[in-house]
């Protein structure tokens, strides 16, 4: 897999829930190499399954940190078998799943300082660590620490001002909280506290790595528009937690040079800069080369939408952070629960179970449906809080079905109004430039990127991001070299490959929806108001 001619590259690594991932990019920005380490499949002593342990309570969700440790020492020593040339690689950069946090015990980082090149890292920091078993993503255990934390700040709403959403179980904070109700030992014996990404920096660094703001943004501890820790969110959750955490720094710093036991145990460079690792979130932005009024659409089990953002409006759904490319502007992501599972069940009740049939569907509709919009939510929806169908015709009076042709274009057309409505409700706002594109299964239906183009009145594009976060982290690791917040981020990665054009708004479109969307809008509310029981 590695090449005979020397090739200097970038590495850009991904700590994600159930593997461990790298990529090398040339300097023309062509992926080159990869490898992976799967944890359940390769690190089956740690007994995890899809990469974490689910607890008793069912809330409680949690991976072992020495398993992520193991999985790197394993991962390089695959990259070596296989000839890899560690010695062009240039700088090196990273994504981890957001939010999960790892406690350094006190003296761990003279261990980081002191590595042996003789002996693997887990073998060197298995007493590093005050909590074995770190808390993730998945973890749904902190409601009682979430509660409190918006209560020391004025509410919801004043917390996701200050910090970019309001509080969330899986964010960081109010995980720190919990340890430090729960195991106050464990947390008294903490000299460092870090975001998975920060921890899989300093692994490469050999001292601790500080936080990026854009990972920093996934804590409900960084003030958004300030970049730094809010005095308010650190007292409500622990003592002394300034000084666990560490200054945070921009997304596209260098933090420092590769440590000496990779250049000695693997020959990696000794100028191999380290730049600032992130979220797998802020990654993949950087990875699908978002610019300013740009938006991508992962039509997944889950829909998600990442914006980028001028000028943000926090509000109670959705999450703001610093945007990972740009210290100026932010970025922001938008999950909808309902998606590919809503589209297949709409296609199999409506469409002879047949995608060709759900495409004809489309094609034979207009756009606008006549005036007929619905509502499609048979899970709980996220954004907004809504189950059930609910359908409206022309009059806005409720219906109870549609013809089938019209009930998958009143899908397919509400699920994206919906999503250009809460994007415009975080501030968000299509312009002239504005590209969009599209990921995930439903992306190869040209027919479905069609109404996404005519919903939003902007070009739809589609490209491969099986690897965003990677290839974003080794686009990272170049802007870091590059001078970081000096230079434009588009500049450093204008030889990468572009995504494909998919689709462009039919002529009519911007009229058709711009009368459509307030009605919807109206709708939502309409059906908001109704399924929610009064005030408390």
């Amino acid at each position: 897999m590695a090449e005979s001619a020397p090739r200097r590259c970038c590495l850009g690594w991904d700590f994600s829930t159930q593997q461990v991932k790298v990529v090398a990019v040339d300097t023309e920005m062509n992926v080159f190499y990869e490898e992976s380490v799967h944890f359940d499949r390769d690190l089956p002593e740690f007994g995890t399954r899809g990469g974490v342990h689910v607890h008793k309570d069912g809330l409680t969700v949690t991976s072992p940190v020495l398993m992520w440790v193991q999985a790197l020492d394993i991962i390089l020593e695959k990259m070596k078998a296989s000839g890899f040339d560690f010695s062009q690689v240039l700088a090196l950069s990273g994504a981890g799943q957001q939010h999960g946090s790892i406690y350094w015990q006190a003296g761990a980082q003279q261990a980081l300082r002191s590595l042996s090149p003789d002996l693997p890292l887990h073998q060197q920091l298995q007493a590093c660590f005050s909590i074995s078993d770190c808390p993730v993503w998945m973890d749904s255990s902190t409601t009682a620490q979430c509660r409190q934390l918006e209560a020391a700040v004025g509410g919801a709403q004043a917390l996701s001002c200050l910090t970019g959403s309001r509080a969330y179980e899986r964010f960081t904070g109010n995980q720190i909280a919990k340890i430090y109700q729960q195991n106050p030992k464990a947390y008294s014996h903490t000299e460092r506290i870090s975001l998975v990404s920060s921890f899989a920096a300093s692994l490469f660094l050999g001292s601790y790595s500080p936080i990026d703001y854009s990972d920093g943004s996934g804590m409900n501890l960084l003030q958004i528009q300030d970049k730094v820790w809010s005095q308010a969110c650190l007292g409500s959750c622990a003592p002394h937690l300034e000084e666990k955490l560490g200054p945070p720094v921009p997304s596209c710093s260098v933090v420092g040079a590769i440590s000496s036991y990779y250049v000695q145990r693997y020959g990696f460079p000794p100028g191999c800069k380290v730049v600032a690792f992130t979220g797998d979130n802020p990654a993949s932005l950087a990875g699908m080369r978002l610019e300013e009024g740009d938006i991508a659409v992962s039509l997944g089990t889950s829909d998600t939408l990442f914006l980028w953002l001028q000028e943000p409006m926090p509000t109670l759904e959705g999450h703001i952070f610093c945007n990972p490319v740009d210290p100026q502007h932010y970025m922001a992501l938008l999950c909808f629960k309902n998606g590919s599972l809503m589209r297949e069940k709409i296609r199999d009740e409506f469409a002879s179970c047949s995608w060709s049939e759900f495409s004809k569907a489309l094609q034979s509709t207009e756009m606008g449906n006549g005036g007929n919009l619905g509502f499609y939510f048979d899970v709980m929806e996220i954004t907004p809080e809504i189950i059930g169908r609910h359908r409206f015709n022309t009059e806005n009076h409720k219906v109870s079905a549609f013809p089938g042709d019209v009930e998958v274009r009143a899908l397919i057309e509400g699920q994206f109004m919906a999503k250009r409505i809460h994007a415009e409700g975080l501030g968000y706002r299509v312009m002239s430039k504005t590209k969009i594109l599209a990921t995930g299964g439903a992306s190869h239906n040209r027919d479905i990127l069609q109404v996404l183009a005519d919903v939003f009145g902007a070009p739809v594009y589609v490209m491969d991001t099986a690897n965003s976060a990677c290839v974003g982290s080794a686009y990272r690791a170049f802007h870091g070299l590059a001078g970081g917040t000096d230079v434009p981020f588009s500049e450093v990665v204008k030889l990468a490959p572009n995504p494909r054009l998919a689709a462009t708004p039919s002529p009519g479109a911007s009229q058709v929806y711009e009368a459509l969307l307030p009605q919807f809008a109206k709708l939502e509310q309409r059906i908001l108001s109704q399924t929610q029981g009064p005030p408390e």
